[in-house]
């Protein structure tokens, strides 16, 4: 039978894209995380796993084996924490998944408070765009997750509510005005977030008539500041990502905002409900 560790090690694999980065989630070393797939691949007879030079992807036995794999893992970390809870104990391990500029000012407060009430939860915190988020949540990689409203069928609890900005070069035309309308945005050249945020000011564009371009599109809210600093042309982004040297933020018209959200993925384990309970849970 696998054991929990290969189990682990093969999902950590195929979550982080890699053995070296799973080795580090795990606290193993990348040669002890590639023994242990090696294993599982040998006692299921089949190949899990596609090596090539920049990662990892599954071959069709891997893809089935992941699913049954999550079950397993999820189901034992579920028996060791309601055990625990029985007892009057929470422990366990807590897979949070967050938009990188959420994660100070929203999560990290949070976070520190629900490690100071639980202080056997072992956290992992996760960063990626908000369909990666969704995806890991539908998958169980993740056991709650920063999201946008609405989430239909998640369980959420409000974090807050966020501000779209125009995001303009230091020294743009449009960094004199007091704040900067879908129209003006759209005579310039436009560089398109593929993180997400786009979906937030897409139908409000659409609304105010205006079609915003993508005369450069990337998928980190980093590239996309490093393509505006180099003045290639104005963008949306949220306005929790700070300021940033080279770049000037202008409220938008009309005023777009989201509201963010935890989630938790169906079936998890006590930890993520208690933190969810921190947070302040409904359901949508």
């Amino acid at each position: 039978m696998p054991t929990l560790l290969q189990l682990k090690s093969f999902l950590a694999v195929v979550d982080q894209g890699g053995f070296t980065a799973a080795g580090q989630l795990l606290d193993l070393t990348q040669p002890a995380v590639s023994r242990a797939v090696a294993s599982l691949e040998k006692e299921l007879g089949l190949p899990l796993l596609r090596r090539h030079r920049n990662g990892v992807s599954l071959t069709a036995a891997g893809d089935r084996a992941a699913a049954h794999a999550r079950d397993a893992v999820r189901h034992m970390e579920l028996m060791r924490t309601e055990v625990a809870a029985m007892a009057g104990q929470l422990t366990g391990t807590l897979r949070v998944a967050s938009l990188p500029f959420a994660t100070g000012t929203m999560l990290a407060p949070r976070l520190r408070a629900f490690s100071d009430e639980y202080p056997g939860v072992t956290v992992h915190l996760m960063e990626g765009s908000e369909p990666e988020i969704r995806s890991w949540l539908e998958r169980g990689a993740a056991d709650a997750g920063v999201v946008s409203l609405p989430a239909p069928g998640l369980e959420v609890g409000k974090l807050g509510v966020d501000e779209m900005v125009a995001v303009l070069p230091a020294g743009h035309r449009l960094a004199a005005l007091n704040a900067v309308s879908y129209a003006e945005l759209a005579a310039e050249p436009f560089i398109r977030s593929t993180g997400g945020c786009a979906a937030v000011f897409t139908p409000v564009a659409a609304e105010a008539g205006v079609e915003l371009g993508a005369d450069f599109e990337a998928h980190e809210m980093t590239a996309v500041l490093d393509l505006v600093r180099a003045g290639l042309g104005v963008s949306i982004l949220p306005s929790l990502s700070g300021p940033h040297p080279g770049i000037v933020s202008r409220p938008l018209i009309p005023r777009t905002t989201r509201t963010l959200a935890l989630a938790i993925s169906p079936g998890t384990g006590s930890a993520a409900r208690a933190f969810l309970r921190q947070v302040g849970a409904r359901t949508l």
